[in-house]
């Protein structure tokens, strides 16, 4: 028979491979010519990504009604200032949605099936790439793009790939 000691070695290296096993990865790009400042609710916040740069986040299973937008023409001064589209209540590491307009990246990350979408139902400022390592890729490069969410209950645009995913959100593909 194990230790006590040995066996909560092994329960604990459980825990963490099974946690590790649980969690999307999400690999944020800046296609574009101009500094941005993505944000992610309810996991990540935001920072400055320069032009080329990427942002990578670990989403655990469980996060629904995730979020990743764009914010454009931001000053901040330490933790706190504007954006000119999708500011979200003045802080650089975001707590709640952006202001629009603003392009969203909608996820839900479960233990079976990953959902995503884009949605423009707060409107349009950034063209967006939106990929699932197992699933398709989602295009919406100007501001009726018919591939979005345009409207609340827009429910036929979600798209579904396995759960422990790699996801690609690119700005200005």
């Amino acid at each position: 028979m194990a230790s006590p000691a040995a066996s909560s070695v092994v329960f604990l290296l459980l825990c963490v491979f099974t946690a590790g096993a649980s969690a999307a990865t999400f690999t944020i790009t800046n296609n574009c010519s101009f500094i941005l400042w993505p944000a992610a609710i309810p996991v990540g916040g935001g920072l400055q990504v320069n032009p080329g740069q990427t942002w990578t986040l670990d989403v655990p299973v469980g996060t629904n009604g995730g979020r990743i937008w764009g914010r454009t023409g931001c000053s901040f001064n330490g933790s706190s200032g504007h954006c000119a589209t999708g500011d979200c209540a003045g802080a650089l590491s975001c707590s709640v949605p952006g202001d629009p307009p603003r392009t969203e990246a909608e996820f839900s990350i479960t233990s079976t099936t990953d959902y995503y979408d884009i949605s423009i139902i707060d409107g349009y400022n950034l063209a967006m790439d939106f990929s699932c390592s197992t699933g398709v890729n989602l295009k919406c490069r100007e501001p009726n793009c018919p591939g979005a969410f345009l409207f609340p209950g827009d429910d036929e645009k979600v798209s579904e790939c396995n759960s422990n995913s790699n996801f690609q959100v690119t700005f200005c593909p």
